[in-house]
């Protein structure tokens, strides 16, 4: 298990293991807003203003009886904050890219930003990548195919998933498919 393999298990009598993940792509895809629906139990209802800079949350799960101790970093997504954010790929065991089916500009952005910001700052080479398309709840305004989707998973070599952090459909899907490709490859 990576845990075990980077030192990072039995640090605390509340977990077996600490990972760090990370949520990136551009500013309003709905990074917040995942990270809100996975750690709440309520739907969301309203938009959250941007984050500024960087943001955390913390969860703790079991997983095949393990605990687990999730900490989970919201990125800004706008580039004049890059160098703050580019010590937070180090370390990182997770990395999801969000981009919104509605933008494709903010799909784009995931070849020509993100995906070369994650090579060139992501210390681990264990990291594991989901690639994911938020906001299908708005199905009618859809820029971005779920087929291109799939196909930019697959030239980075990435799990992928779409969601909508409003409905809830698939946010859970989307941790739980990460954190089981973190703690068991």
């Amino acid at each position: 298990m990576i845990g075990s393999l980077l030192g990072i298990g039995k640090q605390n009598s509340r977990y077996d293991y600490s990972f760090k993940i990370l949520l990136i792509g551009d500013s309003g895809v709905g990074k917040s807003s995942l990270l809100l629906s996975f750690i709440s139990t309520s739907v969301l209802h309203h938009d959250l203003s941007p984050t500024v800079g960087v943001d955390f949350k913390i969860k703790l799960l079991t997983v095949g009886g393990k605990r687990l101790k999730l900490t989970i970093w919201d990125t800004a997504g706008q580039e004049r904050f890059g160098i703050v954010t580019s010590s937070y790929y180090r370390g990182a065991h997770g990395i999801i890219l969000v981009y919104d089916v509605t933008r494709r500009e903010t799909f784009t952005n995931l070849s020509n930003i993100w995906a070369k910001e994650v090579e060139l700052y992501s210390s681990n080479q264990d990291c594991v990548k989901l690639v994911v398309g938020n906001k299908v709840d708005r199905e009618s305004e859809r820029a971005v195919s779920r087929e291109e989707g799939m196909g930019l998973a697959l030239k980075y070599r990435c799990s992928f998933l779409e969601c909508s952090a409003k409905t809830k459909e698939n946010v859970h899907q989307c941790f739980k498919e990460l954190i089981y490709k973190v703690h068991f490859q």
